[in-house]
């Protein structure tokens, strides 16, 4: 294990943990975390190791669990987590590549954008009421339901016949994506020191500085081979047996915990009827419902509108904007006047630093799906790239970012502070990298200026996603962690909804008028075509005046993506300005044997 990881079972901490009572302000809170009033090892109140009372039956499980493994225990739990990263990310990388010949196979890759669209939405706000049942029912019951939704997932996509299937199915998948990655990382906040928390969270992800080279390779082999469907097929059988040791782990110290009295038998006294309107009102499943629909008809337009004869004054469209409409109002009114239990934790947003990481997160994501959703596609026609090649420049912000982010936990854990690293490094880079992309993603530019940006995009990406976390993570107590990381992802995911939503309507509002516009004579009755199949594009010679045209038009599409791309870095810069400056080392979060 790495020479930072350093394992201990704490009798005395340094500083005591800060019980932050969510009815507080957000100066009390501010106070708490600063170290004013804060209990100390010395106080009759204090017990650093003991189980707490007063959090939910998850939260107390993990404390639990934490009190009987071993270190052994511990190490083979985290070396799971990397394999299951492992498997993930090579399946997410080579998805990645195989989804433009998906559509293409319907004649709908310019729908490429809007099948992620419904997906990061529902991936994002089930986010939520997943962080509820990791608290309520535990940790391992949510990582189980993800890896069968997950499963379900690959397997829709393996098995679709229309592009309506696959954005079903990719609902699925992303849901139980993003939800395995998100319960493993409560997992890792459980089970660390803050001060190590953000290399923790780099050893998880260091997977993909591997997987870089093997999407490429696996999605050619699978298209040149059984085609994609065996593509999904394969990891629909891989991903379960990958996730069973971390499962029977749970399990295993789950029995030992019960044994020795340190999970008691809980029951509601509740009858079937009464838990299920428990947990309905619990999990806001109405509020839930009335956001995820209202934003969907709200965004999905701007990718359908130009299948629309009439455009933006189709009936349809105007329907969806309608609908979605009052679906959002229909949230915000059942929140404020009606919810017994709100789907979002506003008390804790309340903190300027948890509010502001979670806008950080939003805007990230917005702006890299603006000028990542056609980057694959842009690789292809424009710089003449195979898949295999378009996959390596692609992961180069896999690869860079997460080799990255270990340097960035090294000098979150040696300073001690995370938010210089954002502020003078993070989003100057950020915004020097997506801005120069303006200029080099255009024909007969070199592709190696474009792989000089996505280098400089990388290494900033794999600084603010750490810094980001540790903001939300290090402004609350061990109770609310599973809560933020929800919110965080939720902007994250919503982030990335809306910037596929952007993408969506930039490409269909620019790619076909000029296409239309560049294309020579001989080619005008192919319009339809090659703008609905990237192997259409692909099918005319490089340096034929249909291919030229086609690049051109791809690249005036790409300018004013990276434009509006490189404009929401401003809203970055504010947001990591906005933080506290928080020194995590100044105090202890979790309990048990812990890295």
């Amino acid at each position: 294990m790495s020479k930072y990881m350093i394992w201990s079972r704490p009798t005395e901490a340094p500083v005591a943990e800060r019980e932050v009572p969510a009815e507080k302000t957000a100066a009390d809170k501010e106070a708490a975390i600063t170290n004013d009033g804060a209990k100390t090892p010395g106080d009759d109140s204090y017990d650093s190791d003991a189980i707490s009372v007063n959090a939910q039956a998850g939260v107390q499980n993990v404390e639990a669990f934490a009190k009987v493994w071993t270190k052994r225990d511990l190490i083979l739990a985290y070396v799971t987590i990397w394999c299951i990263f492992f498997v993930d990310a090579m399946q997410q990388g080579m998805s990645t590549q195989l989804t433009p010949y998906v559509t293409s196979s319907f004649q709908s890759h310019s729908l490429t954008a809007a099948t992620s669209i419904f997906s990061s939405l529902i991936g994002g706000l089930f986010k939520l009421p997943l962080a509820k049942i990791l608290d309520i029912w535990g940790r391992p019951q949510g990582f189980v339901a993800m890896m069968i939704s997950l499963t379900i997932g690959l397997i829709m996509m393996a098995g679709c016949n229309s592009v309506e299937t696959y954005a079903a199915g990719q609902v699925f998948y992303w849901m139980g994506y993003n939800g395995i990655t998100y319960s493993i990382s409560i997992f890792i906040a459980d089970t660390s020191a803050l001060k190590n928390r953000a290399l923790m969270f780099a050893f998880a992800s260091s997977p993909y500085i591997i997987t870089v080279w093997i999407g490429g390779p696996l999605a050619t082999a699978f298209l040149n081979g059984p085609g994609f469907r065996w593509g999904f097929g394969a990891f629909a059988i891989i991903t379960p047996i990958i996730c069973s040791p971390l499962m029977a782990l749970f399990y295993f110290n789950y029995k030992k915990a019960r044994r020795q009295g340190l999970i008691p038998d809980r029951n509601s006294g509740r009858t079937w009827s009464e838990s299920i309107k428990y947990y309905i009102i619990e999990f806001d499943v109405a509020g839930l419902f009335l956001i995820t629909a209202g934003l969907a008809f709200f965004l999905l337009p701007f990718s359908l509108y130009s299948y629309q004869a009439q455009g933006w004054r189709a009936p349809i469209i105007i329907a969806f904007f309608v609908v979605g409409g009052l679906l959002l109002i229909g949230f915000v009114l059942f929140e404020k006047y009606v919810a017994p239990k709100t789907f979002m934790p506003y008390e804790l947003l309340m903190d300027r630093t948890v509010l502001w990481a979670c806008i950080l997160s939003g805007v990230l994501f917005i702006s890299f799906y603006i000028w990542d959703s056609y980057f694959s596609s842009f690789l292809q026609v424009v710089n003449n790239l195979n898949v295999t090649q378009t996959s390596y420049v692609m992961n180069i912000y896999s690869i860079g970012s997460c080799f990255w982010s270990l340097l960035v936990g090294v000098a979150v854990r040696w300073s001690g502070r995370f938010k210089w690293l954002a502020v003078y490094f993070g989003v100057p880079v950020t915004i020097l990298g997506v801005g120069l992309m303006a200029h080099f993603r255009q024909p007969d530019v070199n592709v190696g200026y474009i792989i000089m940006c996505q280098i400089f995009i990388a290494v900033a990406g794999g600084t603010l996603v750490i810094c980001e976390q540790m903001a939300a993570m290090a402004a609350t107590t061990h109770q609310y962690i599973a809560v933020v990381l929800a919110v965080e992802g939720m902007f994250a995911n919503v982030g990335g909804a809306i910037g596929s939503t952007v993408a969506g309507a930039i490409w269909n509002g620019v790619f076909p008028q000029r296409l239309a516009e560049y294309l020579p004579a001989e080619s005008q009755g192919d319009l339809v075509s090659i703008y609905g199949s990237l192997p259409t594009q692909l099918s005319y010679p490089v340096g034929s005046p249909t291919r030229i045209a086609i690049q051109h038009a791809y690249g005036e599409a790409q300018k004013i993506m990276i434009i509006a791309s490189t404009v929401l870095q401003a809203i970055s810069l504010v947001a990591v300005i906005m933080w506290r400056d928080i020194k995590v080392k100044d105090f202890k979060q979790v309990k048990g044997l812990v890295v």
